[in-house]
């Protein structure tokens, strides 16, 4: 009967958990460096660099991803086919118009140890461009994973009460007049 709970308990234990991660408004860097921990199981107790316990991540809304600065146009992707003249460069810009998921999967690839268990790393990652997910993966999520950074609200989020309600950091006197 021993032998049958601790064959139970092992598993809940090494059992693969799936989260949800929404990457609207986040960099591709930030993205990555909190989907590497669950992808490799960092975040567990019983975590070893050779023990596979890592865990399934769903990002979605990879489309909607943000660059600082003029990282749009100055971020180069090169590519080498291995034929002479195969070198490849193509902006951020570029690639995202061609494939809106690649730049985090390449963001979460580059940021994973380079060795064997990469490939197997990289099959529980799972992108969206939008925030639809098929049902057979939906119904698997357990968790969300809290954004890396705070994505403030548009003007027109807000009701008109907040509006009225945000302090003042300067009252034009009565006598005010714009030149």
């Amino acid at each position: 009967m021993a032998s049958y709970s601790r064959a139970a308990q092992q598993w809940a234990t090494f059992a693969r958990a799936w989260y949800l991660l929404d990457a609207k408004m986040q960099p591709p860097g930030k993205i990555a460096a909190a989907t590497v921990i669950r992808l490799e199981g960092r975040h567990k107790p019983i975590y070893h660099a050779l023990n596979d316990c890592g865990d399934h991540v769903v990002i979605i809304n990879t489309r909607h991803i943000a660059f600082s600065g003029n990282k749009w146009e100055q971020k180069v992707y090169s590519s080498h086919s291995g034929y002479p003249g195969g070198f490849k460069q193509v902006t951020a810009t570029q690639l995202h118009l061609k494939d809106p998921t690649a730049i985090v999967k390449l963001a979460v690839y580059r940021m994973l140890p380079k060795n064997l268990q990469r490939r197997t790393l990289m099959q529980r990652l799972h992108l969206f461009p939008e925030d639809v997910i098929p049902e057979d993966i939906e119904k698997n999520l357990l968790q969300e994973i809290p954004q890396p950074r705070a994505v403030p609200k548009r003007l027109d989020e807000y009701t008109p009460e907040e509006i009225a309600a945000f302090p003042k950091v300067w009252t034009p006197p009565k006598d005010f007049r714009r030149k």
